[in-house]
């Protein structure tokens, strides 16, 4: 298995996505080599726990500097090797949660810290950062060179700066190769794609023996612009580890002066950050006492906050940068609602993050989570009056909103990542057979 991220350094939905499914694989008793792309640092810290220079079996470690082995201690069937090649494409300057937070402020506090981090001065970065090609190639040699030494039945890579790797390995060992398309390029770049990007997407589509898409709405963009046979598609939506959550934080009356409209991603175009702010405008203009945070980072950062301050709404929206590990678990429990109103989401685990802490979700119907959510609002991403009216809803009817938090758990328990493992787990062996 080849990935560039998986907890504790997460930079999104991808390292979750391949968290879950790799653990109910493990579960299932499937033997896993994953490949990560650079050691973790002890400082990025989240749930899980990465057990450095571990080893269960006798087999050697690769010669060199450049990799390393690691293990996790629950997922007993899995072991890691990571190399020394950096496949950040979100870690970019001026990006990071400390760029956009204002001096001394928190998450639980609401302020103009739009104004504040503006005048932090943060850089609007590019789209990609860094030799990004150069690393996908070096990535490519040492997963063959791990390969080399390891005995396998399939190779599967999870999104497009690891097709490379898993064409290379594929041919260096004969065994079939599925990739796991997470996202494509037109979801994260519109119609102005990336022709590098887009390029390495159709040849590691082209070069596999079966692709697994996560919703029908990424599936139809796999074969509508890329070229590939519906007949080698398989849809495999993503899960959740669903636990009985805490409530919501008891505060004081004085404490819960507003209610919270929570957007948690990036802030890039794919995501629909403005639609957001736009709509927030609309609400409040009819509700004094809602306030908005904007959690996450990315490269639209900026301009939202300039459009937040154009807007009349610094002192209404807090930017808290980039949330992980406690942080992310506090912000969805002060949140009285979540939106995603993203153009183009391939599936979307934050609002089933949300459902699972008991907070209402509204998402964009331009989301493959949305073709199998029934327990949320719907809008179409562009729609703001809509969504404006959706939030006042939830907001101002407590009758709507208990209906959409009680509703919602009972289906996230529908969820689950083994249903996912399974359905993989079909994929290898039909390409095994063939």
């Amino acid at each position: 298995m080849l990935g560039w991220e998986f907890p504790p350094y997460i930079s999104g939905g991808l390292g979750t996505a391949c968290y879950g499914l790799t653990r109910a694989m493990s579960r299932l008793g499937m033997e896993i080599l994953f490949v990560l792309p650079r050691a973790v640092p002890a400082e990025q810290t989240s749930h899980v726990r990465l057990l450095s220079s571990v080893q269960r079996t006798s087999a050697p470690a690769p010669a060199g500097p450049s990799v390393g082995r690691a293990e996790m201690e629950d997922l007993p069937t899995v072991r890691f090797y990571t190399v020394a090649a950096a496949l950040r494409p979100y870690d970019r300057p001026g990006s990071t949660a400390e760029s956009a937070r204002s001096p001394g402020a928190r998450a639980d506090e609401t302020g103009p810290a739009s104004r504040l981090a503006l005048e932090k001065g943060a850089p609007e970065p590019g789209h990609y950062a860094g030799d990004l090609f150069g690393e996908v190639e070096r990535y490519a040699r040492l997963a063959c060179q791990v390969a080399a030494g390891e005995t396998f039945d399939v190779i599967h890579a999870h999104d497009w700066m690891t097709y490379p790797a898993g064409a290379a390995v594929a041919r260096q060992s004969g065994k079939p190769l599925v990739v796991h398309v997470h996202s494509t390029e037109f979801d994260r770049s519109g119609l102005q794609v990336n022709q590098r990007v887009y390029d390495v997407e159709r040849r590691g589509m082209q070069a596999a023996d079966a692709i697994v898409t996560v919703s029908r709405l990424t599936r139809n963009i796999v074969t509508r612009r890329y070229g590939v046979s519906p007949d080698k598609v398989q849809v495999v939506y993503n899960g959740i580890e669903f636990q009985h959550r805490p409530s919501p934080l008891r505060l004081s009356p004085a404490q819960k002066r507003h209610k919270i409209v929570l957007f948690l991603g990036r802030v890039t175009m794919q995501k629909g950050p403005e639609f957001f702010i736009a709509a927030a405008r609309r609400v409040a203009e009819v509700m004094d006492d809602a306030r908005f945070i904007v959690a996450g980072s990315g490269d639209r950062l900026r301009g939202i906050m300039d459009m937040t301050e154009r807007l009349g709404l610094a002192d209404r929206v807090l930017f808290t940068g980039f949330l992980r590990g406690p942080a992310v678990q506090r912000v969805y429990r002060m949140a009285d609602v979540y939106v995603m109103p993203s153009v183009s989401e391939p599936f979307g685990i934050t609002p089933l993050e949300a459902i699972s802490h008991g907070v209402p979700a509204i998402i964009s119907k331009q989301s493959g989570v949305a073709e199998i959510l029934d327990c949320v609002l719907k809008v179409d991403f562009w729609d703001t009056e809509e969504l404006a009216r959706m939030i006042i809803a939830v907001l101002q009817h407590p009758e709507l909103h208990a209906r959409l938090r009680d509703s919602g758990r009972r289906d996230l328990q529908k969820l689950s990542w083994e249903p996912a493992a399974r359905r993989c787990l079909e994929v290898y062996r039909k390409v095994i057979r063939r």
